[in-house]
């Protein structure tokens, strides 16, 4: 393997949690909620899977079923894709859905997972040229730099900037071409069978994490250094 592609979110990094994400907002907008209606609003917005990176939604509404298929094919769609399921949950600001949205896309909300620099500097060593390949409809190349990461990385390719989605084969075609390697020297890491396991149709190895807080997963990317040999 010459080269690594990476996903984002449940890979490298591990969004914050939704009480942690309300409360930030919150705070911000200088609002006080009781914290029996506090966690009621947090279990909600929970089913409803209004944070990105977040739990998945409990149930699609009608209106947003053909928005969320082409969420992370541009940036208008993820956005209204994801405060249209935030819309569902009453909250006391109407402002409150895109401060929300906005949250989410800053790099407070984002926590590498405790092996990622120590994985990423150690294939950079090796001359390994690494990639970040993500279903997303925002830049999250401020997250990398602010967390001191962007130094590892030589391409990213995102979903929103070529209007294609994993798993389709051509966004890791698009990353391999990026870093200048064949896809059989390419390997993938992700946490998603289903949509980082398309590289493998493209003839990239696949390697799969799990999705968990960044505590309980304190060391699930080393084996990468092994695969890569």
């Amino acid at each position: 393997m010459t080269a690594v592609l990476f996903d984002f979110s449940g890979t490298l990094f591990r969004i914050e949690s939704v009480d942690a994400w309300l409360r930030a907002v919150l705070t911000e907008a200088g609002i006080t909620l009781p914290e029996g209606e506090l966690d009621q609003t947090v279990r909600a917005l929970e089913a409803a899977g209004a944070l990105p990176g977040g739990p998945e939604p409990q149930r699609i509404p009608g209106h947003l079923a053909e928005l969320w298929e082409t969420r992370d094919e541009s940036s208008a769609g993820h956005r209204a894709a994801y405060t249209g399921l935030a819309r569902q949950v009453p909250l006391p600001d109407p402002g409150l859905y895109d401060a929300l949205y906005e949250r989410h896309r800053t790099p407070a909300a984002w926590t590498p997972y405790p092996d990622a620099a120590e994985v990423l500097g150690a294939l950079r060593e090796r001359g390994v040229r690494i990639g970040v390949v993500s279903n997303i409809g925002w830049d999250l190349r401020p997250v990398f730099r602010a967390h001191d990461l962007d130094r590892f990385v030589d391409a990213y390719v995102l979903s929103y900037e070529h209007g294609i989605r994993k798993p389709d084969p051509r966004l890791f075609a698009r990353a391999c071409a990026a870093l200048d390697v064949e896809p059989a020297e390419a390997l993938m890491v992700g946490d998603s069978r289903h949509a980082d396991g398309g590289a493998a149709a493209l003839g990239c190895r696949v390697h799969f994490v799990d999705h968990l807080p960044a505590g309980e997963r304190p060391d699930a990317l080393r084996p990468v250094m092994a695969l890569v040999g």
